[in-house]
This record gives structure tokens, C-alpha cells and sequence, in this order.
């Protein structure tokens, strides 16, 4: 089941009564349905919603956003409506950092999630020089490849490849050039997941994500690389139900 609630939140599951919304960011190259197993699993008792970036999917004749402020801003817009309930946030990857700037600029309307989850992602103030974005298309796919998640019979077939080129190069482009001032923070509790051998996140970047909260802080690490997560999506489950509070009663 698919709830429509515009271009860029799906919902695949209703929950009318949860008091909580769980609103999820993907990773570059991803889309909503990659959270669809999140909802099966936590809805009903939370509302769980994804972010479909444009340029993929359904979405996929519409213009990428290759710039990390103007996809956060254009998010920002899309759930301000959405916040009449208590919202957590979940990202992987690039969607940890989106999450992040979100949350930063819903702190100027006066709302603030209950917690952020940045999974497999580095703190915003941790730089690294990246230029994938920049290299040919080859160059492009062998890195997806590299970090895995991504079913490696989709990379193996050009006519699918033609189709998720655009929004990979967008998306690597808005990441890889983000830069984010040092000691800039928001409110809400961050929650880092990481795993151990991810190539793109250290633990010591990951646990820099503290300097970005003014609340709580807390950091959990898993076997596995930049999809950790997929091989280890019972204990991911855990810790967002651990975190949010209406869902421990």
C-alpha cells in the first residue's frame, strides 16, 4: 500500500494512530522504496515516511538537485506540514547529512526532531577531497559498485544504468561538494551507526557528529560497510525504537 503524500514523501504503510512520525533520507543514488522494509517493520506504531529526491522513479524526468542547501530548503518546505506530530529522523549516507540540514533550518520555525539518526555518514565538519563526481561514468558505477547496496545486476545492465546515471552524478556532486562550518548545531539528540570497515566513514569521523548537537549523543558500530545496515536491519530496528520515546511504551 502506497499513501500518497505528494512528490516527495511516500508512505507504504498506514498508521493513523501512531503519535510519532519516523521520517526517512536516502542515500545518494537511493530512493524512498529503499525504506520500505523500515516501514513494513515499524509501522504501524510509527508513521513512517521516506523522501523521494527528484530525478529517480517515478520522479526520474524531473531535474536533479545537485546542491545539498537547495535540496535541504526544498525538503524543509515539503515537512513543515507534517510536523502537527513529533517526527524522528532517520539518513544513510548522504541522507544523514540532508537530515541534518533540515533539522537545522526546521529549528527556525521552532520545530526540532526527537532525535537524528546519522547512519554511515561522516559528521558534517569532517571534510574529505572527493572528486568522483567529477570522473567519467565508469569511474562513477566502480564506485557504487565498491560500497555495495546496490544489486549488482541493475549495474550490469546499461539501459538501467542510462536511467540512475543522472541522479548518481547529482547526488555525488551535492555531497562531495557540502561543506558545513565547524561547531555548527542543532538541537535535537544525534544518534550516529556506522560500520566498522565502511571506506567513506572513520569512527573517529563518525563520533565528530557530537560537536553538532547541543542534546544528547550516541554512537553505535556494526560489522559491515557503508551498507552495514542491510545485513543488520533487526538491530538498526532496535536502536530506532530504543530512541524514540512513544515507541518504548
Amino acid at each position: 500500500m502506497i499513501t500518497e503524500t505528494g512528490a516527495w514523501v511516500r508512505r507504504f504503510f498506514a498508521a493513523p494512530a501512531s503519535a510519532t512520525r519516523l521520517i526517512c533520507f536516502p542515500h545518494a543514488g537511493g530512493s524512498a522504496s529503499y525504506f520500505h522494509p523500515v516501514a513494513k517493520q515499524l509501522a504501524p506504531r510509527l508513521d513512517v515516511l521516506a523522501i523521494q529526491y527528484p530525478g529517480r522513479q517515478e520522479r526520474r524526468l524531473e531535474p536533479c538537485i545537485d546542491d545539498i542547501g537547495t535540496l535541504a530548503d526544498r525538503v524543509t518546505g515539503e515537512i513543515l506540514p507534517l510536523a502537527d506530530r513529533p517526527m524522528a529522523f532517520f539518513g544513510h549516507s548522504m541522507g544523514a547529512v540532508v537530515a541534518f540540514e533540515v533539522a537545522k533550518r526546521l529549528m527556525g520555525d521552532g520545530v526540532s526532531p526527537l532525535v537524528l539518526f546519522a547512519s554511515g555518514r561522516r559528521a558534517p565538519s569532517s571534510v574529505r577531497v572527493e572528486t568522483v563526481h567529477k570522473e567519467g561514468d565508469r569511474a562513477l558505477i566502480a564506485e557504487v559498485r565498491r560500497l555495495g547496496g546496490t544489486d549488482t545486476r541493475m549495474l550490469d545492465d546499461p539501459e538501467l544504468v542510462n536511467m540512475i546515471l543522472p541522479s548518481l552524478r547529482g547526488d555525488y556532486t551535492a555531497i562531495m561538494t557540502y561543506r558545513c562550518p565547524p561547531g555548527t548545531k542543532i538541537d535535537a539528540p544525534i544518534v550516529t551507526l556506522v560500520g566498522d570497515s565502511d571506506p567513506h566513514v572513520s569512527l573517529d569521523e563518525a563520533k565528530r557528529w557530537k560537536e553538532h548537537t547541543s542534546g544528547p549523543f550516541d554512537m553505535h558500530v556494526f560489522r559491515g560497510g557503508h551498507f552495514y545496515l542491510n545485513s543488520h536491519a533487526a538491530a538498526v530496528m532496535r536502536k530506532i525504537t530504543e530512541n524514540i520515546p512513544a515507541v518504548q511504551a
